[in-house]
């Protein structure tokens, strides 16, 4: 995916390429969100362009992008709350093979024992597992997950970070916007610090080092 600006316009440029992890760090309201919502379809462009796969996005929205192989897992309102675990599962798909989340099940069997549960019910965490499994569900070939560990179990975040790795290697994509430095330090090939919408800093983990990073995090 590429992020191309037009003269004048907020400078962020971004290409994710097959087996690529790029992940956004940030304060709060520096723009990670927003980044990731304009990414997705959420929200419409001020200036520029977003290609894929030299492709331009344009207004194409959240559901159109799915269709293209783009998958988003936002940090907020992040299940059917009404809807049972197992129709949020399946809601985007036209099948209910389930083969489709053999994985996801071995990883966090929590999910398939709540399947006839309502999404509703759920802890915040369990949400925000829902909303991963779901998100690895469509198999997607550029995964953008906002804040995924957030409130979840740290046994459960390292079974996450082992399906990132996983799909990784088999030539997916992930855009991730995290707080969570262990979650991601293993597997982001480019890390992005965000300041009011601006890249501020940028490359691999390892270059910058973690208390470079970890500099731009104090409020």
């Amino acid at each position: 995916m590429r992020l191309r600006r037009h003269r004048r316009g907020p400078r962020s440029v971004r290409r994710s390429s097959a087996r690529s992890c790029a992940r956004h760090r940030g304060r709060n309201g520096v723009g990670k969100s927003t980044l990731m919502k304009a990414l997705a379809g959420q929200l419409p462009l001020t200036s520029g362009d977003i290609e894929w796969k030299g492709q331009a996005l344009g207004d194409r929205p959240l559901h159109a992008r799915l269709g293209l192989g783009i998958a988003f897992a936002p940090q907020e309102n992040v299940v059917f709350g009404e809807l049972t675990v197992a129709d949020n599962l399946w809601l985007h798909l036209d099948d209910r093979k389930a083969e489709r989340y053999e994985e996801v099940f071995q990883h966090f069997p929590l999910l398939q024992r709540r399947l006839a549960q309502r999404a509703g019910s759920l802890s915040g965490g369990e949400r925000k597992l829902l909303s991963f499994a779901r998100t690895m569900g469509l198999q997607a070939r550029l995964s953008m997950l906002d804040e995924p560990t957030e409130g979840v179990q740290p046994e459960n975040i390292d079974r996450m970070a082992a399906m990132v790795n996983r799909r990784k290697a088999a030539g997916d994509s992930f855009i991730i916007v995290e707080q969570n430095l262990e979650f991601v330090a293993a597997f982001a090939d480019s890390v992005l610090v965000l300041d009011h919408g601006e890249v501020v800093l940028q490359g691999s983990f390892a270059a910058l080092g973690r208390e470079r990073i970890e500099q731009h995090m104090v409020v």
